[in-house]
């Protein structure tokens, strides 16, 4: 099972897409919320990219939208689950 970050902000409706598939996804565990507002670095990285998927234990390891259930389970695959 997977631990992931989503970059979001308040307000976008792609972000809350993106959660929802999220939640639906059967091998993730826990999903941590960013928003982009509270670190100038996500605001930075990230202000015209969100939503945003990452793996927790791998940052460097990210979807930008659109993504799917698929490319979900690619990612984990490919950089496993922890």
């Amino acid at each position: 099972m997977a631990k992931v970050v989503l970059y979001h902000t308040d307000g976008c409706h792609l972000c809350e897409q993106a959660q929802a598939l999220l939640q639906q996804h059967p091998d993730i565990e826990a999903i941590e919320l960013r928003d982009i507002i509270d670190q100038p670095q996500w605001l930075e990285a990230y202000q015209i990219r969100i939503p945003v998927l990452a793996l927790a234990h791998n940052p460097q390891a990210e979807l930008g939208w659109p993504f799917d259930q698929q490319a979900i389970s690619e990612l984990i695959k490919q950089y496993g689950p922890n």
